[in-house]
């Protein structure tokens, strides 16, 4: 078996590693939980960087027999929010590994 060039040896083990750092910070986010709000607070959705919805909770007040859809428009909202939250936080955390890698010429 022919042997691998140093360069390409250096590719490979900085390829490894970077997907080390991935896997723990993948496994970080996912244990991670993001919280976003709607209506001023009045309600109050949590996701796990998984993406999993974990709880939402709003103030009874939202509960308006003449306006029933302004409820789900306040959970939407909110859980819209805390899943912004999770992707920012995954993008800053995974994106900056990706930075990383020293492909020392290979690309031109």
């Amino acid at each position: 078996m022919p042997k691998m060039p140093e360069d390409m040896h250096q590719l490979m083990e900085q390829a490894r590693a970077m997907q080390q750092q991935m896997m723990t910070a993948q496994e970080a986010l996912a244990g991670k939980t993001f919280e976003g709000t709607a209506g001023g607070g009045v309600v109050k959705a949590v996701v796990r960087g998984s993406g999993e919805l974990v709880s939402v909770e709003f103030d009874a007040s939202v509960l308006d027999p003449d306006d029933p859809e302004i409820a789900g428009d306040l959970v939407v909202a909110a859980v819209n929010q805390a899943l912004a939250a999770m992707r920012a936080d995954a993008e800053s955390s995974l994106g900056n590994l990706a930075g990383g890698v020293d492909l020392g010429g290979m690309l031109g």
